[in-house]
């Protein structure tokens, strides 16, 4: 099987390349750098032929309102049309948990036009939401913080290993299309404040986690269970406190 990974070069796509090379697909990794751009189109049309699967786990460089939503609108509609050229049987994409109850921020605005762009598309489809990756600790702490000061709200959720999420990915890719949402959280659940103030005591971080109902994430107010998947979600068996004792070794 034929699958264009396209992001296939970031952290969670050329994860998915990796794994759907073991399993023996034809798995091609495509990005700017490999000389495909689904934001001009360049290289698109040339790389989908012949695929089977398209996999776009791709994102904005920029997540300003308006950069953020153009490059999600073009880039998608650009990558569809040339899909249905090809005559590919199977989109999928990368989003986020809670993605339609985080319309407050422009960025996850842009992310609900992608996806609504994919389900009006016509292309079998398949949308994996992820809840945060546990690499994105250090920006989340960072997008929070005001000097010496972050401010996080007491919210619920579950972050994930970007392995377990681009193992979920490469298992929808080559599945069949469900033509909804399938969702990957990871296996402990956490308040958002709590993990980061610990995070940053164990990294001797001076700064101060400050606990705020009404703090803002990327721009949007948060409800105690915004972040959390729904009961039917895969859960990854990664856990959070393995994968930190991996990093400092």
């Amino acid at each position: 099987m034929k699958v264009v990974v396209i992001g296939g070069t970031g952290l969670i796509g050329s994860k998915v390349v990796a794994r759907l090379g073991e399993h023996g697909h034809e798995a091609v990794a495509a990005s700017p750098d490999t000389g495909v751009d689904t934001l001009t189109g360049q290289g698109v049309a040339e790389t989908l032929e012949g695929a089977d699967v398209v996999v776009d786990v791709c994102n904005s460089p920029s997540f300003e309102d308006e950069a953020v939503m153009n490059f999600f609108r073009t880039s998608t509609t650009n990558l569809l049309e040339a899909e249905a050229k090809a005559g590919v049987k199977h989109h999928v994409a990368l989003s986020v948990v809670g993605t339609e109850r985080l319309q407050g921020s422009g960025y996850f605005r842009a992310k609900q036009v992608q996806e609504d762009l994919i389900k009006d598309s016509g292309i079998p489809y398949s949308i994996v939401h992820a809840t945060q990756f546990f690499e994105f600790m250090k920006s989340i702490a960072a997008a929070a913080t005001d000097g010496d000061t972050v401010k996080l709200a007491p919210v619920q959720f579950r972050p994930v290993a970007s392995d377990d999420v681009a193992a979920t990915v490469g298992r929808t890719a080559v599945g069949t299309p469900v033509n909804g949402v399938v969702e990957v959280a990871g296996p402990d659940e956490f308040q958002l404040d709590e993990l980061i103030r610990k995070g940053l005591k164990a990294k001797n971080d001076p700064r101060t986690v400050v606990t705020d109902e009404h703090a803002p994430y990327f721009g949007t107010e948060l409800q105690k269970t915004t972040l959390l998947p729904g009961p039917d979600a895969n859960i990854s068996d990664i856990h959070f406190a393995d994968w930190l004792a991996q990093q400092t070794k």
